[in-house]
């Protein structure tokens, strides 16, 4: 018996990940076996929020394309909206003041105008809070948990990470190669402001000298201890794997600098709230400070190197391409079966649906008891603990 009709839409939020093209070709394609229409919302919800800058629509129908036939490595075709949050826009007040506004509700309107009746949304953890809200507030909605830093709760492989960590333990490699003929110490920061999960498997794959994580304080002088072992066996290079958030184990003396939430609103979405060349974006902070004191404790030149938003990009990996698909498919089915409000999960070898609530708010930190930092540790990889 076929399902009453529908029209759901699919949209992207947070940052790009290599392969989103196959989660529009399985929602799609698995849609359209139901019987029902899909369209693709463009550049997450920025397209219901700013119609004029879109003269073409908000809308993209995805019934004109083969959706099997998709690109899977030619970016996304719908775009993503890293920074968009409709309880949140900025605008002008009459006064010239830049000021927050809640527009959810100029969100929820434009959808039931357009006739849908659900959204996909293929979502990293900040908008996955927003969907909840928005779930709350009448949306019918499903959600695809989606991050190169695989920092996602309740599911162990979120889509993109496999693509990341694989094109990350290549450049780590050249990057050894060229630390070894330049007799320098390569410090190479990866995706991870509270997740080291990316930093230790890749570090890991490549049998870095060590890998530092948000997880694990480090202390420098653990790490040029190893470093002045191996130059004295006559290896006077190393390669240091860092995530972006991996804190130093006795931070600076003072009280943190942030910046007053009325200055910040009145600052670049991405601000941090801090002072010097990290104001706006933080990356490189990480490798240039270790890259620095390594240089001073070991009397060995380093070099930092920043891999953050280039990790995003490249070809999809089988794993996630079938992931994608997985993902795709099981979101409609989670539609058909009458779920709102929910996550697909990864559960090997099963995909499941959990409640939104259940996985928003946390994150999914590498344990200490992880099995991968038994192996690191009997590798001899450095922790810098």
């Amino acid at each position: 018996m076929p399902t009453q009709k529908k029209r759901i839409a699919i949209n992207f939020g947070g940052g790009y990940v290599p392969g989103l093209n196959s989660v529009i070709a399985a929602a799609a394609r698995a849609a359209a076996e139901l019987g029902w229409e899909t369209v693709g919302i463009c550049d997450g919800f920025d397209s219901l929020l700013f119609p004029e800058r879109y003269p073409d629509g908000a809308f993209l129908d995805l019934a004109s394309l083969a959706p099997m036939s998709l690109d899977y490595s030619n970016g996304c075709i719908l775009g993503t909206a890293a920074a968009s949050d409709p309880f949140h826009v900025r605008a002008i007040s009459p006064e010239n003041i830049v000021e927050e506004v809640d527009r959810s509700d100029d969100l929820l309107r434009a959808l039931s105008d357009e006739g849908i009746d659900a959204v996909i949304s293929v979502a990293g953890s900040r908008a996955l809070s927003i969907l909840h809200k928005l779930s709350r507030k009448g949306l019918t909605t499903v959600c695809i948990p989606k991050s190169i830093e695989n920092d996602i709760a309740a599911t162990s492989l979120s889509f993109g990470f496999n693509s990341a960590l694989s094109f990350l333990a290549e450049m780590l490699e050249r990057a050894r190669h060229a630390a070894r003929s330049a007799r320098r110490i390569g410090v190479v920061e990866v995706p991870g402001e509270f997740a080291g999960w990316l930093a230790l498997q890749s570090g890991m794959a490549v049998c870095a000298d060590a890998v530092l994580i948000p997880e694990i304080p480090y202390d420098l002088k653990k790490v040029a201890q190893k470093l002045k072992g191996k130059a004295d066996r006559g290896q006077g290079f190393g390669l240091v794997v860092v995530a972006e958030g991996a804190k130093p184990l006795k931070a600076q003396s003072g009280p943190p600098k942030t910046a007053d939430a009325s200055l910040r609103v009145s600052l670049s979405p991405g601000a941090t709230g801090e002072e010097g060349p990290h104001v706006i974006e933080r990356s490189g902070r990480a490798a240039a400070e270790v890259s620095r004191e390594l240089t001073r404790l070991t009397d060995l030149p380093g070099y930092p190197l920043v891999l953050s938003e280039i990790a995003r990009g490249g070809v999809p990996t089988v794993v996630d391409r079938q992931l994608g698909l997985g993902y795709g498919a099981a979101a409609v089915r989670a539609l058909k079966e009458g779920h709102s409000g929910v996550m697909v999960i990864f559960e090997p070898p099963d995909i499941n649906f959990i409640s939104l609530a259940e996985a928003i708010n946390k994150v999914r930190a590498v344990p200490s008891d992880s099995e991968f930092l038994r192996i690191v540790r009997a590798l001899g990889i450095c922790l810098g603990d």
